[in-house]
C-alpha cells in the first residue's frame, strides 16, 4: 500500500479520531489496537480486509462498525439474532423456519394456531399449543372424548357428525325409519333385532308354536 496522497488525508484523519473514539468508549473494533496506534502504510493483509475494513498493519484489519473477524468478515447484530437466526448484515438476521422479527426473537408459526392455540417454542421449535379441547399442528382437530363410532366424524369439542341412519352423542344410536315392533330393538340402520317369538324385518311376525 503506498503512502496516502493528499487526497485520502482526510480518511485517514477521520480513522484516527474513529480509533481514538472507540478505544476509549469500546465497540465493535478489533481488540489490541491502542489509543494513538501509527498506521502502517506498507501494512499488507492477506486475506484482504472485507466490508471497508482497513489494513493498519500486517494481516491486521480495523474493521468498519458492524463488522468483526480477522478479515471483518462476518457480521454483527446488536442485540444477537436469537433462536438460532444468523447475521446476514450489521442489523439484519436471517431467521430459521418459525421465527421472525427483526432480531428472530418472534416465534411464528406456519399457518398460526386456531381454536385458541398458542404459538410457542419447544426445544427450539415453533409449535401451537393447544387447548384441551382441540388437536393437531394447528389445533384443527376438534376432540370429542366420548369417542364418535359408525362413522361418525367429530366436527367440534364433544359433537359428533353422524352418518346416515345413526344419532346420538357418539354416534352410538341406530335409526330405523320404521320403528321394530313388539320390544325389538334397532340394532343397525332399518334393522331390528326381535323377541321371541317374533321375526321378520320389524319383528312383525309371530312364530307359529306347533
Amino acid at each position: 500500500m503506498a503512502a496516502p496522497g493528499p487526497g485520502s488525508a482526510v480518511l485517514w484523519a477521520s480513522l484516527a479520531a474513529a480509533l481514538l473514539a472507540v478505544c476509549s468508549a469500546g465497540s465493535d473494533a478489533p481488540r489490541g489496537v491502542a489509543v494513538g496506534f501509527v498506521f502502517d502504510p506498507k501494512a499488507k493483509c492477506e486475506p484482504q480486509c472485507e466490508h471497508a475494513g482497513v489494513c493498519i498493519r500486517n494481516n491486521t484489519c480495523f474493521c468498519s462498525r458492524g463488522y468483526e473477524g480477522e478479515s471483518c468478515q462476518y457480521a454483527n447484530c446488536y442485540p444477537k439474532c436469537k433462536n438460532g437466526g444468523e447475521c446476514l448484515r450489521p442489523g439484519k438476521c436471517r431467521c430459521p423456519p418459525g421465527f421472525g422479527g427483526r432480531y428472530c426473537h418472534k416465534v411464528t408459526c406456519d399457518g398460526g394456531c386456531w381454536n385458541g392455540g398458542e404459538c410457542i417454542a419447544v426445544n427450539g421449535v415453533a409449535k401451537c399449543i393447544c387447548p384441551s379441547s382441540w388437536s393437531g399442528s394447528k389445533c384443527q382437530e376438534a376432540i370429542c372424548p366420548q369417542g364418535c363410532r359408525n362413522g361418525g366424524i367429530c366436527v367440534a369439542p364433544g359433537v359428533c357428525s353422524c352418518p346416515e341412519g345413526w344419532l346420538g352423542g357418539a354416534c352410538h344410536t341406530a335409526v330405523c325409519a320404521q320403528p321394530c315392533l313388539n320390544g325389538g330393538k334397532c340394532i343397525s340402520p332399518d334393522k331390528c333385532r326381535c323377541r321371541p317369538p317374533f321375526s321378520g324385518p320389524r319383528c312383525e311376525e309371530r312364530k307359529k308354536s306347533h
